[in-house]
């Protein structure tokens, strides 16, 4: 799906200025004036906007870039939906741009998107689609919450979306809406292997690396690995002594079968703290919003929410700059 060279094409548009296309132009498409108001729609491709030459700063041809992105886009051509190499190619570009831009930035062009892909229900579908696909599926290395936020807000709303997808989305909204970053973690109750339990919001300590997790579960087992290798997080547990914890480490049994549990307790990391959910309440009452096992939360010492749902590699870069 990805090509080097469109994205390349775009960063020099954003430096210095010229306009490129996903696809061959004639001589009369590259001598074409810019046309301050309406740029013509190109059928059968994906051609990007034109980008004044008025706007010299790059902050401000990336805002006009992701803005005016899809300007030259038919949302009214159903065929498209079919032609990943035009279409999905061309949104992964589109939200490739959206690191050089200020957050109100890409929360107005993501419904400036949905507004013109309205053109057509089956394109408004497919563009839910995609967003969903990048921002929401644990997979994509493209996640992010954040950006997918006002995208849920806006389809939970349309008229477009058959019932199934509908009810989808305001399930994703419902939880995206939990434990978001800079807000306080919900309180959980964990149970060590001693039967004493203790609440999350009393653990004292700098930072919490919150874990989800199940025994036995190959993913992660390979999580725990790697995340007991880190330096970054092995030079912060260093840090903790009697007076002050830098780092927990907590891993949280999502269910209550104490035998599974118990049999994979000897074989996991000794200064970490292992508990599991005696109520099960987490998963009874979702109270994270948890796509998959293993899910990782970073949380400071007030219990905040700094990194939801996110990766290894997030989480050391944290560690390398914040000790």
């Amino acid at each position: 799906m990805r090509r080097p060279g469109l994205t390349i094409c775009i960063v020099w548009m954003l430096m210095i200025g010229f306009s490129c296309s996903s696809s061959k132009k004639t001589q009369s498409e590259v001598r074409e004036p810019f046309e301050t108001e309406l740029q013509t729609v190109v059928p059968d491709t994906f051609v990007l906007p034109r980008i004044p030459e008025t706007l010299t700063s790059s902050d401000d041809r990336a805002a006009y870039l992701v803005m005016h992105f899809w300007d030259r886009f038919d949302f009214t051509d159903r065929e498209l939906i079919d032609r990943p190499e035009i279409t999905e190619q061309a949104f992964v570009d589109y939200i490739n741009i959206l690191n050089y831009v200020p957050g109100k930035t890409a929360d107005a062009s993501f419904l400036n998107t949905l507004d013109k892909a309205e053109a057509d229900t089956a394109v408004f579908v497919h563009f839910a689609t995609l967003f969903e696909k990048y921002f929401y599926d644990p997979n994509s290395p493209f996640r992010n919450e954040e950006f997918y936020l006002p995208v849920l807000q806006e389809l939970v709303q349309s008229p477009l979306l058959p019932q199934t997808n509908l009810e989808r989305y305001e399930f994703q909204l419902e939880m995206a809406m939990k434990n978001r970053i800079g807000q306080k973690a919900t309180d959980i109750t964990y149970t060590l292997a001693s039967g004493q339990s203790f609440a999350l919001h009393d653990l004292k300590s700098e930072y919490t690396l919150l874990m989800f997790s199940n025994p036995g579960c190959p993913t992660c087992e390979a999580v725990m690995e790697q995340l007991s290798r880190s330096k970054a997080l092995n030079e912060a547990l260093s840090l903790n002594s009697p007076t002050r914890v830098m780092l927990t480490i907590l891993t949280f049994y999502l269910y209550n079968d104490l035998d599974e549990w118990n049999s994979h307790l000897p074989g996991m990391p000794v200064k970490w703290v292992h508990a599991y959910d005696k109520e099960m309440k987490v998963l009874n009452h979702r109270l994270y919003d948890i796509k998959a096992i293993p899910t990782l939360y970073l949380l400071d010492k007030e219990k905040k929410v700094i990194l939801k749902d996110t990766s290894i590699e997030a989480i050391e870069a944290f560690f390398s700059v914040n000790r």
